[in-house]
């Protein structure tokens, strides 16, 4: 009988780490599972049926504490990072969104560094959609590479950024960052906070349903999986099924899911914000899916209506709401009226930077239609091969072998950011070992060239968090002209300004929540 692999999951009581837990529990027979689980009444009930478990060892404690996380990784053949703070406690708890989520990698690094076999060890990162931010038409067509581009107060994308950093430049020789975008599971029916209408009606997302993760999880873990597969950026989505408009979510889950109606009946389309988000439809998803074959192809419309079976009955009490839709949008424009986060809070209360970068301006705010009648809905073609398609250059001929680039390559993708590459011939080890460059703005710094060029990064120096996570700021209209590569993603959806009122943005915090 062959040994069993040994996991170390961590997220495990979170909605893609349970999902995914359970997908191994389905499996025992070929895996034993290490959890690290915050020692809470909820998590005790939740874990009761597998205390006993012996193909499951429960480790009490923090990823903040590197004792319990070498414990973890101690013997394990596999390291799956699902866990992490996330939003919405990641946009009240910045600071310490950051400091959980980079010590956690870093500890996760140092401990699969002090195994005898630490070359063996796989080690999958889950990074999110939110690192590439604002995607909106045209350019919503993504892929790993593009520039990373942090939203304007997105704590929770800095923080995976410089987790990401910490993974790609550790020197193991088996890691891979896979990139989260949307999760449609179930209980997403309770998510009712003044941040749902932190996104554009017409952005886009393209999906990935809790299911399809958790196999991925599984099935990257397969003795399939070969070599190339790894020291890579993915993006995870469920297919072309899953390609929706942020307006199409929202009628699939009132409508379709809940039996409401249409969100025309319970929104109004100015409480929504038109820029400043995160979402794309992803134009190399289906490189993930070639590797690990983890999609059910569920048709989507059959997904949603089965989202009804899986929550608590008094959801199901919703389709006799649908007379009293106007006491329901009353409810909802209370969530966007909200003190802090609230959209229609910002405008009644002159917040200007939120204002900003969330609409452009208060002119441009009252631009919107407050009637769906006069409200242009877009939904752009969800096929790759579509005329309309743009597919942004990375700066680098994409033809050659990656591993085979030469320095001269390296210099003109530098050229194409703004900037240079420093290295010596001798320097330039291989795509994976840091060198020398420098930024358009003079600022030298290491990264290797898979992190430049394959996953999309630049200067840390710049973007948008120093290491400590002690100041955020953001400058996106000074790069777009300094940077081609980044103007790509950048120019389509801003107006070019003479007093660049995105530069030097400091988010000193609200009076109310965590200072920074």
């Amino acid at each position: 009988m062959a040994q069993k692999k040994r996991v170390f999951l961590t997220g495990a009581s979170g909605n893609m780490g349970f999902q995914s837990f359970k997908e191994f529990m389905k499996h025992k027979d070929q895996y034993d599972v290490v959890v690290l689980l915050r020692d809470s009444q909820k998590n005790r009930e939740k874990f009761a049926d597998y205390m006993n478990d012996p193909s499951v060892t429960i480790v009490w404690g923090d990823l903040k504490d590197y004792d319990k996380i070498l414990e973890c990784v101690t013997g394990a053949n596999y390291v799956l990072h699902i866990g992490g703070m996330v939003s919405p406690a990641a946009d009240y708890f910045p600071t310490k969104t950051v400091q959980t989520n980079t010590t956690a990698a870093r500890n996760i690094v140092n401990a699969v560094k002090a195994q005898p076999n630490a070359d063996d060890i796989k080690v999958v990162y889950i990074g999110t959609v939110a690192e590439t931010g604002d995607r909106n038409m045209p350019i919503h067509w993504a892929r790993c590479g593009d520039p990373v581009k942090i939203s304007i107060y997105d704590h929770y994308a800095c923080s995976k950024v410089l987790a990401e950093q910490i993974f790609a430049e550790s020197g193991l020789k088996h890691w891979v960052s896979c990139r989260q975008s949307g999760i449609l599971y179930a209980d997403i029916l309770k998510n009712m906070d003044p941040i749902m209408f932190h996104v554009c009606i017409n952005g886009v997302l393209e999906w990935a349903t809790v299911e399809d993760s958790a196999r991925l999880m599984l099935n990257i873990t397969g003795d399939d999986i070969p070599e190339e597969f790894w020291r890579r950026f993915y993006n995870i989505g469920s297919g072309e099924e899953y390609r929706l408009t942020n307006f199409e979510f929202e009628d699939l889950l009132l409508d379709t899911t809940l039996g409401l109606g249409s969100p025309k009946k319970v929104f109004q389309p100015n409480w929504f914000i038109t820029r400043n988000f995160h979402g794309q439809w992803y134009y190399d998803g289906d490189e993930l899916e070639k590797y690990c074959h983890f999609r059910a192809n569920v048709p989507v419309v059959e997904y949603f209506k089965s989202l009804l079976n899986q929550v608590q009955p008094y959801f199901k009490l919703a389709k006799f709401a649908k007379p009293f839709s106007p006491i329901v949008k009353a409810y909802l424009k209370t969530l966007a009226d909200k003190e802090i986060y609230g959209t229609l809070w910002w405008l009644k209360n002159g917040v200007e930077d939120r204002i900003t970068s969330y609409f452009g301006s208060m002119e441009e705010y009252n631009a919107i239609p407050s009637k769906w009648e006069d409200y242009n809905i877009v939904i752009p073609s969800k096929k790759k091969t579509a005329d309309d398609v743009i597919v942004l250059d990375h700066g680098y001929d994409e033809t050659k072998n990656f591993e085979e680039l030469t320095l001269e390559d390296l210099q003109k993708a530098a050229q194409f950011r703004g900037g240079e590459c420093l290295a010596t011939e001798e320097e330039f080890v291989d795509v994976y070992t840091p060198i020398k460059w420098k930024s358009a703005r003079g600022n030298e710094f290491m990264m290797s060239a898979n992190l430049v060029l394959r996953g999309g990064h630049w200067c840390p120096q710049e973007f948008p968090t120093d290491c400590e996570g002690k100041k955020f700021f953001w400058n996106y209209d000074e790069e777009a002209k300094l940077n081609p590569f980044f103007k790509q993603v950048w120019a389509p959806l801003h107006k070019e300004t003479e007093n660049n009122v995105y530069t030097e943005k400091i988010f000193k915090g609200f009076v109310g929540f965590e200072n920074i």
